[in-house]
């Protein structure tokens, strides 16, 4: 049974950088030793919903202080270059960026898609909210730039992300990105390791093989069927 690892995130938070770097070190060196089957779930959170105003962090001092005592030293650690904040003024809204990443996963570049929208925003400083700035990272990525474009002006997959950013928020309870949920378990914006990260992931990998055995040991047939 493959294990999933849901990541709840939004494309313009610098938090979700450095937690997904070892997060996903530690999946790959797992899948390399061991064969495991694990996925990872990009789940949208948006950090401001329209019509809610946008926000101005590159001139916000507080921020930018909190961010060089917390995320800078963690960022410099991992090997990370971003730019804190990017000038980007306001910080876009993220609904149009996801309705992307939902194109591009239906055509299996939903990993790829993700990861380069972090990178366009914190470390190119591009404005993912902008549709045209959109459609050319799908071409960077060899997405059909046409369909992408329709997709995004016809909305076909707005409904989707509302509704995950509802499930978010409402069902889940998320206040905070990253919020990340390995198997059952789960971690509220914490920055772990890449070892850490194995940790948890082994632990639940274990967890899976347990459910799967206690699956196995309660089949039986009685005089009514097999249960």
């Amino acid at each position: 049974m493959a294990l999933s690892i849901r990541f709840i995130t939004d494309y313009v938070c610098p938090y979700c950088v450095a937690a997904k770097k070892p997060l996903l070190e530690a999946i790959e060196e797992i899948k390399a030793t061991s064969h495991e089957e694990i996925e990872i779930l990009w789940h949208p959170m948006e950090l401001t919903e329209e019509p809610a105003p946008r926000i101005d962090t590159y001139h916000d001092e507080e921020r930018k202080q909190r961010w060089a005592k917390t995320l800078v030293p963690i960022c410099k650690e991992l090997g990370i270059e971003m730019k804190l904040p990017p000038h980007v003024i306001p910080r876009p809204y993220t609904r149009l960026a996801w309705e992307g990443f939902y194109f591009a996963k239906e055509h299996g570049a939903g990993d790829a898609y993700s990861n380069r929208l972090y990178e366009a925003y914190f470390m190119d400083e591009l404005d993912i909210g902008d549709p045209n700035v959109l459609i050319s990272l799908a071409k960077e990525l060899g997405l059909d730039t046409h369909q992408f474009e329709q997709a995004l002006v016809n909305g076909i997959y707005t409904a989707t992300v509302k509704e995950n950013v509802r499930h978010a928020k409402e069902t889940l309870k998320v206040t905070s990105v990253p919020t990340i949920y390995i198997g059952e378990q789960k971690i509220d914006g914490a920055i772990y390791s890449k070892e850490e990260f194995k940790k948890l992931i082994l632990k639940a990998l274990e967890e899976n093989k347990e459910e799967v055995l206690e699956d196995i040991h309660g089949m039986c047939c009685g005089i009514d069927g097999c249960h």
